[in-house]
């Protein structure tokens, strides 16, 4: 997949065989300062979602398609986290900041789909609870085993296939004599903007595969929830409405927490001219620590199955 990358000189190009992160350009010198907030937040979400895990898994009252699914977003976060920030620790820490071609490209692959299989879990989440309020009784019958299986792999296949090509289509341009990437992480743009050859296509091609998928997913979930709570307006019984409610309350929150990051990250992208490089790098590096660790605490907090499977895991140990 990956050729070999060169540096130009007289027309002829030398074979290089690494890329250099530069994480913050401006602010080298207080990196060191921010490892010991990341490394607690790292270790925050590795515990978290690795002990959701084990209690989904030993605890059989859990094992529903509901919380498959929320083991399916604990694994995603778990490949994110691990992808992204034991490098950027390892920069900040010991100042490695050489990365390989393989590794880089890799890492970039990684993060695109996973992060677009992160979204559209979210949005599979979100037509289970949509079937759950306003289909209660053909819940069981929909939402089966074998649906979540069937989910799995479209979530893992539309997203590998779809975001496959950002990846290669960067690993195959030429690298003219700069290879320093100012950023903590290989993401496209700021990898394929070393290039000396086009990059406009790689640049719309992520640009319209990122937008159709997490824009689809997006949208599939405001109509989901739409109809939530459609129905739940309709709900007379006393103490129906808040239920119904409760049962959709730390799905919405973990995409609020999703979003909004993702939202944040966009926007500063967008104004980049008005906002310090190091803005952006930063809140790259956050989006891929914050909700994963948050995730799995809010479900552990707001839902009782979950609570008591961990209660009984401590007990055990």
């Amino acid at each position: 997949m990956i050729q070999h990358m060169a540096s130009q000189s007289n027309n002829s190009y030398t074979p290089i065989s690494e890329f250099l992160l530069i994480c913050f350009p401006n602010y080298q010198n207080w990196q060191h300062w921010l490892s010991l907030p990341l490394s607690l937040l790292f270790l925050l979400a590795m515990a978290a979602n690795a002990t959701l895990l084990i209690t989904i898994w030993l605890d059989s009252s859990l094992h529903e398609p509901m919380y498959y699914l929320l083991s399916l977003l604990s694994l995603l976060d778990i490949v994110l986290c691990l992808t992204v920030i034991p490098k950027v620790l390892d920069i900040f820490l010991f100042d490695n900041k050489s990365i390989s071609f393989s590794a880089c490209f890799l890492q970039m692959f990684v993060m695109n789909s996973f992060l677009t299989m992160e979204s559209c879990t979210f949005m599979v989440m979100a037509y289970d609870r949509y079937v759950a309020i306003c289909h209660p009784l053909r819940y069981s019958s929909i939402i089966t085993d074998q649906f979540v299986a069937r989910a799995t792999i479209f979530v893992v296949a539309r997203n590998c296939l779809l975001t496959m090509p950002i990846p290669i289509l960067s690993s195959r341009l030429r690298y003219c004599a700069d290879n320093i990437i100012k950023n903590c992480i290989c993401t496209n743009l700021s990898v394929s903007k070393l290039s000396c050859d086009n990059i406009t296509f790689n640049r719309i091609y992520q640009f319209v595969v990122g937008w159709t998928l997490l824009g689809s997913d997006l949208l599939l979930i405001i109509l989901s929830y739409s109809f939530i709570l459609k129905a739940v307006l309709k709900i007379k019984a006393e103490g129906a409405m808040a239920k119904a409610l409760g049962t959709c309350g730390s799905h919405f929150i973990l995409i609020l927490f999703f979003s909004t990051v993702l939202l944040v990250l966009v926007i500063t992208n967008l104004a980049r001219k008005k906002i310090p490089p190091d803005v952006p790098i930063l809140l790259n590096i956050l989006h891929h620590l914050i909700p994963p660790a948050l995730n799995p605490i809010v479900y552990g907090v707001r839902t009782k199955e979950i609570k008591q499977g961990i209660k009984k895991l401590m007990r055990k140990l």
